[in-house]
């Protein structure tokens, strides 16, 4: 299966279940919202070039907007993610890691610390920044770190609760 009928696949995959399921389970007074579309970004292979990177973190956000009714929020989160993402997989990993080609970031393919530290800060980056857009209209400062602590674990969860049961297929470090 070609690299990019396997990632279209994945897309809307993975939207499909944000969408129609987790946008479902009805937040706790607004507090705790699972998401987990933008693992989709993190899981692109590592020599993706950096434009296309940031089209399909902005075309992600922007379906998620969509469906979400957000003018932009999601799309301006994903591209930050798009955009610190090389950064951060260069930090991580030794050069000839990151020279794999086709490989794409997993446990076997980085390191279980690396894939965890990166799995994290991108995590906590993307709603980090969703939360901030969204609380620069209301709410108050407690709030804002209860539901980027609430929201990142229970999206933190969802992703390791998929990479268990999802064999990614990879090179081992």
């Amino acid at each position: 299966m070609s690299l990019l009928f396997k990632n279209i696949i994945r897309f809307i995959f993975i939207m499909f279940i944000q969408i129609f399921v987790l946008s479902k389970i009805p937040p706790l007074h607004q507090f705790i919202v699972p998401y987990f579309y933008f693992v989709f970004i993190l899981w692109l292979p590592f020599k993706i070039k950096r434009t296309a990177l940031l089209f399909i973190s902005f075309a992600a956000g922007l379906v998620a907007d969509m469906f979400f009714k957000t003018p932009g929020l999601h799309a301006a989160a994903c591209v930050l993610i798009g955009y610190v993402r090389p950064f951060l997989i260069n930090l991580l990993l030794p050069k000839e890691a990151t020279d794999w080609g086709n490989e794409e970031p997993t446990k076997k393919t980085m390191g279980p610390v690396p894939y965890a530290t990166y799995l994290i800060l991108l995590t906590l980056l993307h709603h980090f920044y969703l939360i901030l857009l969204e609380w620069m209209q209301f709410g108050s400062f407690l709030y804002f770190i209860g539901k980027l602590v609430a929201t990142s674990l229970i999206s933190l969860l969802l992703i390791l609760i998929t990479d268990l049961f999802l064999n990614r297929k990879s090179k081992l470090r």
